[in-house]
């Protein structure tokens, strides 16, 4: 069992947690009876409840009832996840560990994979301080405010083994949604689920070890659902959140889902490649036979989107040729 100690210093956010339990109903609490259930004074619940807002949850404030949190918060729940995640997925994962508060998912599990214990673990947090997406931009992750997952796999074969996974989550990820009947879900090339139109959630890879022969990859995966407004004001392009979508639709429920679609994605990957996921893909693609523009550096290209191949590369129709674009320092955008 890997343990909080192991693996990180305890977050500030810790000693909060209960508190939080106690208000994450949304009901209306009283301060004397929010310290009485936490054996403390009123004194100090109002110091935690002060500490809480700091993270961006907003509290209500009732003069003579109490504190409450609107809305309330589905706190993430290592039991529900495992109850919901199914017998396949459940042999195929080793470990499942929860955070309140880390930098990056990402790092804490790429840390564990160069010890060697990062091998079907699933990492989750429920806030990260310095998230991050691709091409090194910052992904906003309040605190209970979406999910911040992170799975690590070893593969046999180096990186051609990999050519193509990032689609492939989004297909696990739309294939999630679906069991949840989330409307209008879509894929942007290369890592990138869009919901009416807007991103809902992105996919960073990251890889550690020999490049040629054995090596080992971390899948980030961030999903917006009940971001606030007031927490989304440094994103840089249209965002869509899961809860405005379909509201009511619980957190771990979906991260059970996905761990349910992508472990055994991962545990055939190395033999199935990209071409398995490729036509569904396909279905689901954002731009398919729309105009659009791909930029690189100082290049700029503009085409028709026509797909992917059977190695994850964009396929894109230039003055009646394909010419293919792989994954990097590449933004693709639609054409207005």
């Amino acid at each position: 069992m890997i343990t909080l100690l192991d693996t990180i210093a305890k977050s500030p956010l810790e000693p909060l947690r209960p508190v939080l339990e106690l208000l994450a109903d949304g009901e209306m609490h009283s301060g004397e009876a929010l310290g009485a259930a936490l054996g403390v004074s009123r004194a100090a619940v109002w110091k935690q409840l002060q500490k809480l807002e700091q993270y961006g949850l907003i509290l209500q404030s009732i003069k003579g009832q109490g504190y409450r949190l609107p809305g309330g918060l589905e706190l993430l729940s290592a039991e529900s996840i495992y109850r919901a995640l199914g017998e396949e997925a459940g042999a195929l994962l080793r470990e499942l560990i929860l955070f309140d508060e880390v930098d990056s998912t990402n790092t804490q599990l790429l840390s564990l994979m160069e010890k060697g214990e990062g091998h079907a673990v699933a990492l989750l947090s429920e806030r990260q301080s310095a998230g991050r997406g691709r091409r090194g931009r910052q992904w906003i992750s309040p605190y209970g405010a979406g999910i911040s997952l992170s799975v690590g796999w070893e593969f046999n074969g180096g990186v051609q083994c990999l050519e193509g996974l990032s689609l492939a989550v989004g297909v696990a990820i739309a294939r999630a949604l679906k069991r949840f009947s989330v409307p209008d879900v879509r894929l942007k090339w290369p890592n990138d689920v869009w919901c009416r139109g807007r991103k809902l959630s992105g996919v960073l890879l990251e890889l550690k070890g020999d490049l040629t022969d054995r090596c080992a990859v971390v899948i980030g995966i961030g999903l917006n659902s009940g971001l606030r407004n007031e927490s989304a004001t440094a994103i840089d392009q249209p965002w869509a959140d899961l809860q405005q979508v379909k509201p009511g639709i619980s957190r771990n429920q979906l991260i059970a889902a996905i761990l349910a679609e992508l472990l055994p994605l991962l545990y055939s990957y190395a033999e199935q490649g990209f071409s398995a996921y490729r036509e569904a893909w396909m279905q689901l693609d954002q731009f398919a036979g729309q105009k659009v523009t791909l930029q690189a550096g100082t290049q700029t290209w503009c085409g028709i989107a026509a797909g992917v191949s059977e190695k994850g590369a964009l396929e894109l129709n230039i003055d009646g040729e394909i010419q293919h674009f792989h994954g990097g320092e590449i933004s693709l955008r639609g054409q207005v």
